[in-house]
């Protein structure tokens, strides 16, 4: 009984301190498993201004900077990927070759470690942090041992044009089905990292929202779920309905079901709530394939989903950088690795 009292008392207090936030931003993240190593991350885009995105095709061997001066990491891309840009400064959304997925969601207590340009410990703009694990890594438990050793900083800055500082978290999903969120929490960078680590929303820092599951496994879901636009909410919502689709291999089905859960935790077009800009329209949708390396996309402003099949992509060295351009709403159907035109790689943002 005890348990269940200091759980409620948890999830209040961080219901609480959730509507105080007045500049975080909305987004959600599930992970989907099914039969016969069937799995899809899908996520929500959630912002409260118009955030343009579009898709690039970036080939191995591209030579990438970290774009914070002279102190900074430099690698060259291991795998390929279809990566999801925001305006054209920074990648917020990907899948590489190898079917590991990383998406970056909003979250405002993140604090990130002090940053000395002529210091001892280099750094990577936050506008590349998805890319160098796109790029670096072919599944997660790689992924999570090299950032565990913390061997340089990730550098973060306002988005240009606004007062808006960035601050985010990193989720990380695999094809075995392995997940990991990574945040950083008083300038200390905490990694969770467990296969069950399936939902993730913006806010609050994850160990919080893990706790926000455990109150309500004692609640049934087809009896009452919380239905506000809020980040605890939310992901109780996700919860629920990602356990509760049908389990199957049939990937037209499992899509389907995927991208129904991200439009249940979707945010109206144009929604808003005077004084909390964080509770923001949804402007993107996209499910991964990690199996079959197709990915999905949709748009609020355009008619239709299509996709992109990774295995029809050429991402040897050879290969250009391509691009698909979806701004001015540009309309898409079905499977789009033909549309891609070839393109000078966008400029990362840093310092």
């Amino acid at each position: 009984m005890n348990t269940k009292k200091n759980l409620l008392a948890l999830a209040i207090a961080v219901l609480f301190n959730f509507v105080q936030i007045s500049e975080s931003k909305a987004c959600t993240r599930v992970v989907y498993k099914g039969p016969n190593n069937t799995v899809l991350t899908g996520r929500s885009m959630d912002f409260s201004m118009e955030i343009p995105a579009n898709q690039w095709i970036f080939p191995r061997g591209m030579r990438r900077s970290g774009e914070v001066g002279a102190n900074s990491v430099e690698w060259t891309s291991k795998y390929g990927s279809l990566a999801v840009s925001s305006w054209d400064i920074s990648t917020t959304d990907g899948m590489n070759e190898k079917g590991l997925v990383a998406n970056m969601l909003w979250l405002v207590e993140s604090e990130y470690p002090n940053f000395d340009k002529n210091g001892d410990k280099p750094g990577i703009a936050i506008s590349l942090w998805a890319q160098y694990a796109l790029d670096n890594f072919a599944n997660v438990a790689e992924a999570v041992a090299e950032f565990s050793k913390e061997e340089f900083a990730i550098v973060s800055d306002f988005i240009p044009g606004t007062n808006k500082f960035t601050t985010v978290h990193l989720s990380l999903s695999d094809a075995s089905g392995d997940n990991a969120i990574l945040e950083y929490i008083s300038g200390k960078l905490i990694i969770h990292h467990d296969p069950s680590y399936t939902i993730m929303t913006n806010d609050p820092p994850y160990k919080e929202q893990l706790a926000i599951a455990r109150y309500w496994e004692t609640i049934p879901g087809k009896v009452f779920l919380p239905g506000s636009v809020t980040a605890p909410d939310r992901f109780v919502r996700a919860t629920f309905f990602i356990n509760s689709i049908p389990q199957t291999d049939n990937t037209r089905v499992a899509v389907a079901g995927v991208m129904s859960v991200i439009r249940n935790v979707s945010v109206p077009y144009g929604f808003e709530i005077e004084g909390f800009p964080n509770l923001s329209t949804t402007r993107w949708r996209a499910v991964a394939d990690q199996k079959n390396l197709v990915y999905y996309f949709e748009t609020a402003l355009t008619p239709n989903t299509f996709w992109v099949d990774l295995k029809k992509i050429d991402f040897s060295e050879k290969a250009s950088v391509r691009k698909l351009d979806l701004e001015d709403h540009k309309t898409y159907s079905g499977e789009c690795s033909k549309e891609f035109k070839k393109h000078k790689p966008f400029q990362f943002i840093g310092l």
